[in-house]
């Protein structure tokens, strides 16, 4: 039985905005809805446990619903509880929580190493790459290093006018750690399969992410 563990931000302050953020939920919804039809037991983790914080939801969505409804949310573990040793898959959901808490939570930098070293699929969408910017294996090279990537763009960040407020440019710390950035124009489906390593670009690529993800298990 594979086993996929999806991550989610326990962050929830929007920079200077005064507004909200968190996970956004049709990036969590539908790659679960997806392992979940393939068979697979999927978990959720978050970075602090318990009920992360909601963004994007759309109420009128059926599957975002089952999954907030059914998928345990309300009480995620937190990263440093989580043993890696049982999971083939890692999938990093976005939402623009995930640029305070992913980049340097040394648990899920932990779990996503232990879970690729062993074989396993490491996979993010939209903001969720934030989690790859810093992270390391234990020979300690950047596993994004020399790597084709997609993330959510510069010029997606401008377009939604965050540019100024996130920690930092997604795209650009992903060059940083020696990947290359393939954009796709905004809002635009993109997924990139390079190995074991598998991005997508915005909430519009979750889907194909997830159908990729299970694609790559397969083909173990």
């Amino acid at each position: 039985m594979t086993r996929a563990l999806i991550a989610l931000t326990s962050h929830r302050q929007l920079g200077n905005t005064g507004r909200d953020t968190g996970f956004y939920v049709g990036e969590a919804a539908e790659p679960w809805e997806v392992f979940r039809a393939a068979g697979w037991d999927v978990d959720l983790v978050s970075v602090a446990g318990g009920q992360p914080p909601v963004d994007g939801h759309d109420p009128d969505d059926a599957t975002q619903n089952a999954f907030l409804a059914t998928a345990g949310v309300e009480n995620t573990p937190k990263a440093a509880e989580v043993d890696p040793t049982g999971y083939d898959v890692i999938m990093f959901a976005g939402g623009h929580g995930t640029m305070w808490d992913f980049p340097n939570d040394p648990d899920l930098a932990r779990i996503a190493a232990s879970i690729y070293e062993r074989g396993g699929v490491v996979a993010a969408v939209c903001h969720g790459p934030s989690a790859l910017v810093n992270l390391r294996l234990s020979d300690g090279s950047h596993l994004v290093a020399g790597k084709r990537v997609a993330g959510f763009t510069n010029e997606e960040e401008a377009a939604v006018g965050l540019t100024d407020e996130v920690p930092f440019l997604l795209a650009d710390k992903l060059t940083e750690a020696g990947a290359t950035h393939v954009p796709a124009p905004n809002w635009n489906e993109q997924v990139i399969v390079d190995g074991r390593l598998v991005t997508g670009q915005n909430p519009q690529s979750a889907r194909a992410l997830a159908e990729a993800v299970v694609t790559a298990v397969q083909a173990g």
